[in-house]
């Protein structure tokens, strides 16, 4: 079985030795639950690459632990200090962009794609080119270049995996062989910390409030989008990228306890879901021992303690980030690239103190309606077009600030 991810019927052979990964993005929460599970059977992996924006200090003590043949920082200004930390090594150290790239071209079985934002979207591409396995955790890399990743995974015999636990989900329950069976998918959302709060209270919230989720636990950027729900916007294109199923048969229902990852519904009325404790590790796991699964001691499902589940269609009112998302999936073209790009730069003005809350789609909008729609047949289109969607925002926020 092929799928429009390069999915393959494959199985491990024991005798082939530890399975050589990378990790980019090691210091964010994916990455260091990603390392956590490495840790527990080490014999079993060997990590080529580690890779890390501007946590210098962490990154040069997880290289250390897991003997990492090269470590780089993608933040040139830190090369210095990651060379001195790794001195007493023989740890390899390179900084910046194209040093990202070259890494991701490193020829390994399994690639943890997991930098935030669009900045993951070449060395993605550079690993899907070696033909690698890919997990994917960095969900605008498929926001904004979606044909074009996909083309490379077709082109170049690439396996796409994915890591957020939404699409994990949908990817364990859904027959990819009886595709024409499916009725819808149904990605679930936590409704994040500010699911019964009136549209005039969140006009008010904070940073610190707006930081912290109720059930997962994540990077700032991640969690400000789960708060304004762009973050399921930002699944939703995903989803329609990596599943052959028309966007206007993925459905997105709030779940508060975050249990019921995603549902798969199929024409006989049948709905499966997967479902597990919310915590990150058990769709990186899935996807780090995959075909076969990876034994970590996670929390067990208790459903008799959890009691009770709920679920509450989404309010397009209090969060325009779906409509936005949607509709920028609708129109397709460089749209969800520049829905992404100012989204980052909301976001970045929020946490920094320049922005309301509701701000944000805000400046999501206004940048969407300003800007051009064109096609995007290269790498390069991307980053012309992240680059303009990000001068816009930046001069909305200012005129915020």
């Amino acid at each position: 079985m092929i799928t429009s991810m390069g999915v393959k019927e494959i199985s491990r052979d024991p005798n082939t030795g530890p399975r050589r990964v990378s990790i980019f993005g090691a210091t964010g929460s994916v990455g260091i639950n990603t390392l956590e599970l490495i840790a527990g059977s080490i014999e079993n992996y060997q990590v080529e690459v580690l890779t890390a924006n501007e946590n210098v200090s962490l990154l040069s003590q997880q290289a250390r632990a897991v003997g990492a043949k090269l470590a780089v920082i993608a933040n040139e200004a830190y090369y210095d200090q990651l060379k001195d930390l790794l001195s007493d090594t023989e740890i390899e150290v390179a900084a910046g962009q194209k040093a990202l790239v070259e890494a991701g071209s490193r020829e390994v079985d399994w690639v943890m794609a997991a930098i935030v934002g669009a900045a993951g979207l070449a060395p993605t591409i550079a690993a899907i080119q070696t033909g690698a396995i890919v997990a994917l955790a960095n969900k605008e890399s498929l926001v904004c270049g979606g044909s074009l990743v996909l083309d490379n995974v077709r082109k170049y015999g690439a396996t796409l995996l994915p890591v957020d636990s939404e699409h994990n989900a949908i990817f364990q329950v859904l027959d990819f062989n009886q595709i024409d069976n499916v009725e819808r998918l149904i990605l679930t959302a936590s409704g994040g910390p500010f699911l019964e709060l009136s549209y005039e209270e969140m006009r008010l919230v904070s940073r610190e409030q707006a930081l912290a989720h109720p059930n997962w636990n994540m990077g700032a950027k991640i969690s400000i989008d789960s708060a304004t729900m762009m973050n399921k916007g930002l699944e939703l294109i995903e989803a329609a990228h990596l599943f052959p199923i028309p966007s206007d048969r993925i459905d997105i229902l709030v779940h508060p306890q975050s249990i019921i990852h995603s549902m798969v519904e199929y024409r006989d009325g049948s709905v499966l879901s997967q479902m597990g404790s919310p915590d990150m590790k058990t769709p990186i796991s899935y996807t780090l021992g995959w075909p076969d699964r990876h034994q970590f001691s996670a929390d067990r499902l208790d459903l008799a303690k959890i009691g009770s589940l709920t679920f509450l269609n989404p309010e397009p009112i209090r969060f325009p980030a779906l409509s936005l998302a949607r509709n920028a999936l609708k129109t397709g073209k460089s749209a969800p690239t520049t829905l992404n790009a100012a989204n980052e730069v909301a976001v970045k003005g929020f946490l920094d103190g320049k922005l309301g809350f509701l701000d944000i789609c805000s400046v999501v909008e206004e940048t969407l309606q300003h800007s051009k729609i064109i096609e995007l047949n290269s790498i390069e289109d991307i980053v012309d077009i992240d680059r303009l969607a990000r001068e816009h925002a930046q001069s909305l926020v200012k005129q915020f600030a």
